[in-house]
């Protein structure tokens, strides 16, 4: 599937803002599955100064300083990617068990496994912790089929947990999501992150975008796509394979990745410092992922 994708986030400050520095993730990355083909970053005010550069995670990250006084910041990322979907067939009852998979997890014997290794950490935002140990456990049966069990974690989290975006904050710890069930695509991959992580997996946290789909008969709006979140989970001697637990699935062509770490705080969309500016800006973001005809070859 062939996309174009422009996302647009805007402050407004109450004070003017003499300059600030600021990190973005906002240019999809090369997958597997994925190839980003353009990609541009502009920002008004006038930059002073940008750069790209591959993070930890071979993320693309965009540096950029403003250093003109201003009260109001517009950064547009535009990007054309291609995607496809994962390798991993319908069927999930084929491969490892997880008694399998944990065994080959705690005893390394390629790099690709050792270097997944570090998604069984804690990390900033996902702790380990009993609730999530215990929530986890009914999916995950010593002689069941790896990749069933976590599609059985996924549907579980998609009907247990209520998608509620007034519920929770990026700050809203792990142990009250557990606790409320409520939160949104953010909370629901840290959960799965979490109870994966719990039992000795290797799990990480993927950001991107998701295309939405209109209604039957009705336009599709500008902007009404979204910035998403799901996991991927390790698989020995297979790979990363994607899961969405907000939607209850596998990762698809849809599933449009920007940047992956350890949990949201390792692909911040935007962070950064800035002098001035006041209590309280306000904050709007706008996506667009708009379906093209493929190029001509």
């Amino acid at each position: 599937m062939d996309y174009r994708i422009k996302h647009i986030t805007e402050y407004r400050y109450n004070n003017r803002v003499s300059h600030c520095y600021n990190m973005a993730h906002l240019m999809p990355r090369d997958t597997g599955r994925q190839r980003c083909q353009n990609a541009a970053v502009a920002v008004v005010p006038e930059m002073a100064f940008s750069s790209t550069r591959e993070d930890y995670f071979g993320n693309v990250a965009y540096h950029f300083e403003i250093q003109r006084p201003h009260k109001h910041l517009v950064i547009t990322a535009s990007s054309d990617v291609q995607t496809q979907a994962q390798t991993v067939g319908g069927d999930l009852s084929d491969g490892p068990s997880c008694r399998s998979v944990r065994r080959q997890l705690s005893a390394p014997n390629d790099a690709d496994t050792l270097d997944s290794r570090e998604f069984v950490l804690n990390s900033p935002a996902v702790h380990v912790s009993a609730p999530l140990r215990e929530y986890a456990q009914a999916s995950f049966r010593d002689d069941r089929p790896f990749l069933a069990a976590v599609m059985d974690l996924t549907t579980r989290i998609y009907q247990e947990f209520k998608y509620d975006p007034e519920s929770t904050t990026v700050a809203t710890p792990l142990a009250e999501v557990i606790e409320n069930r409520h939160g949104v695509c953010q909370d629901f991959a840290h959960l799965q992150i979490g109870c994966l992580r719990a039992l000795g997996f290797s799990a990480k946290y993927v950001s991107g975008y998701l295309e939405t789909l209109p209604p039957p008969g009705k336009e599709k709006l500008i902007g009404a796509d979204a910035s998403h979140a799901w996991i991927s989970v390790f698989v020995p001697q297979q790979g990363w394979v994607e899961f969405d637990p907000t939607n209850n699935c596998l990762a698809g062509e849809q599933h449009i990745v920007t940047a992956w770490g350890r949990d949201y705080f390792d692909v911040t969309p935007l962070k950064g410092v800035i002098f001035g500016g006041g209590d309280n800006p306000s904050l709007r973001v706008s996506v667009d992922v708009a379906r093209v005809a493929p190029a001509a070859s």
